[in-house]
């Protein structure tokens, strides 16, 4: 039945009030210091690990996990987990290597660093990225599928659902980094509770249809049995969704830009450790690796089931749309199965989800805005006051456009895929420029601005010479093309630096030292673990 029941408007509104109640008493509790702008934006010094690695987590899964991994988990199998599992190595790394040197440079915004580094010109051309990518991919993208999502179990219409959504993120975010921050650990918690509850129910309704009386081990074994395809995570050419997960490039190719780029220079997952200590910023970021690991058993296995389900003729009136199969259906369809009261919880956990997504992005994008957009070129001397007023508007006029944008994206199959695609098409060049930044003092400014100007047409050339060649030029998957974009832009940059060296003069320098990189024995624990299960997961579903 495609609407809430009393039962599951109650544990909604208690979630509502919980999250808005607990967000007003951290607002309270520190409300004398509520207009500086680096407590407005950083939360600086007041994030402990465990607030850190939640927020991490929350700002990174949203809609596109729980409806658009579903969705790539019902057509493509396991593998689409690589994005999750992968993640958790990266951030390791980037605990380790990247985040340190963030710190030590007093760095707040990634356009800052890139003003730091380099020059104003390559920072604010960076910058008008990312504020286009935020709101017309990201913003737009999750509020989409949340839409989606809603208007699929609910009585409330997908226009309405966009006002909704938009409206409670911007009360979220209106609090600053330090609300949205601790909120994110209640969120962290409803996701995963209500993630873990969808699974269930999805593995028991397996076990059942199969005779086995909703064992969930035995629809563990059913779901092996019944889709062997599925449960593969490197894929050969011979497979159809190959151009979609290359072959060995979701490990050491494309996948490792992808996600150094994301979890490494991107404002906002990167700006939830920016105001910490380095032990507290490294645990925190630790912890988030761990909660990776748990993704795909509340975002890809039900998206799975759906698939052995429908294979079975089951639910094929719910996965169908004028004709065609929407793989993005599957998570919807299954919460629609649960009882009054437990769908309630699924419900809070896919709102909190997005939410705190929604949130994430739109204090990062009102931070990036208002410290190196506004401050720098309209009002040099703009108070604190001023500057979380602006950031504030920002939020504001950020959501409004993505709202409208929004229902453009009705015509997506697989909206994760699509997010991921055409945000790789600036990633590649970030990350060159970023990992030049910090370890090679001799990369120039002018070099800095070509990887910045040359990534998007790189990538789009990439993308649609193929079809402008009929067929002569390569049409390599889009994993593949970041990957060529970063080593293209990565050799431009190391060329033209040799050609036209920087002057002796320069002072745009980063402080790194090796003292910098080391790390304390519980860290290198747990960074074993985390690595010894990934191990472990690879060498089963090879």
């Amino acid at each position: 039945m495609n609407r809430l029941q009393t039962a599951d408007y109650i544990v909604f509104f208690i979630y509502f009030i919980v999250i808005s109640a607990y967000g007003y008493y951290v607002y309270q509790r520190k409300r004398t210091t509520s207009n500086s702008s680096t407590e407005f934006f950083l939360a600086e010094g007041s994030l402990t690990w465990w607030a850190i690695g939640a927020s991490l987590i929350a700002s990174n899964i949203s809609a596109e996990h729980f409806i658009g991994m579903s969705g790539s988990g019902f057509a493509l199998g396991l593998a689409i987990s690589t994005y999750e599992w992968m993640a958790a190595a990266t951030l390791i790394v980037v605990a380790v290597f990247i985040i340190p040197v963030y710190l030590k440079n007093r760095i707040f915004t990634m356009p800052q660093f890139l003003s730091k580094r380099y020059n104003d010109k390559v920072s604010t051309i960076m910058a008008v990225f990312w504020l286009l990518v935020y709101v017309f991919v990201n913003l737009t993208s999750i509020i989409y599928l949340g839409a989606l999502a809603i208007s699929s179990i609910s009585n409330i219409s997908f226009e309405w659902s966009i006002v909704g959504l938009s409206l409670f993120s911007v009360i979220v975010t209106l609090g600053g980094m330090k609300v949205i921050g601790y909120t994110d650990v209640i969120q962290v918690f409803v996701l995963i509770a209500g993630g873990l509850v969808t699974t269930y129910l999805a593995i028991s309704l397996l076990s059942e249809h199969f005779g086995y009386g909703g064992n969930i081990l035995k629809g563990l074994g059913v779901l092996r049995r019944e889709a062997p395809t599925h449960f593969h995570m490197i894929f050969d050419k011979s497979n159809k969704y190959y151009p979609e997960l290359p072959g060995i490039s979701v490990l050491i190719g494309g996948m490792l830009v992808n996600n150094l780029a994301y979890w490494g220079c991107n404002q906002y997952i990167v700006q939830r450790a920016l105001g910490a200590d380095l032990k507290t910023a490294r645990k925190g970021i630790l912890f988030a690796a761990f909660l990776k690991l748990l993704i795909p058993v509340i975002a890809v296995l039900p998206g799975i089931a759906m698939y052995v389900l429908h294979k079975n003729g089951m639910f094929q009136a719910e996965m169908m749309d004028n004709g065609v199969i929407k793989p993005d259906h599957a998570y919807p369809t299954l919460m629609n199965l649960l009882p009054a009261g437990l769908k309630g919880v699924a419900f809070a956990a896919l709102t909190a989800a997005i939410v705190a997504s929604l949130a994430g992005k739109a204090n990062s994008i009102s931070t990036i805005f208002s410290l190196d957009i506004y401050k720098k070129y309209f009002n040099k001397e703009a108070s604190d006051r001023k500057l979380v007023l602006t950031g504030r508007w920002a939020v504001v006029i950020s959501m409004l456009i993505a709202a409208i944008v929004t229902p453009a994206l009705r015509s997506l199959d697989q909206a994760y895929q699509f997010i991921q695609e055409y945000v790789g098409f600036i990633s590649p060049g970030v990350l060159a420029i970023f990992l030049l930044g910090f370890f090679w003092k001799k990369t120039t400014a002018n070099a800095a601005m070509a990887g910045a100007l040359l990534t998007i047409p790189i990538s789009t050339v990439l993308k649609f010479l193929p079809t402008w060649t009929n067929g002569a030029f390569p049409d390599y998957p889009f994993l593949d093309r970041m990957e060529i974009d970063f080593i293209l832009i990565t050799v431009t940059m190391i060329l033209m630096s040799l050609w036209k060296p920087k002057k002796e003069n320069d002072t745009h320098v980063i402080e790194v030292d090796r003292s910098m990189f080391r790390v304390s024995t519980g860290f290198v624990i747990g960074s074993i673990i985390i690595c010894g299960i990934l191990a472990a997961l690879y060498t089963v579903f090879w």
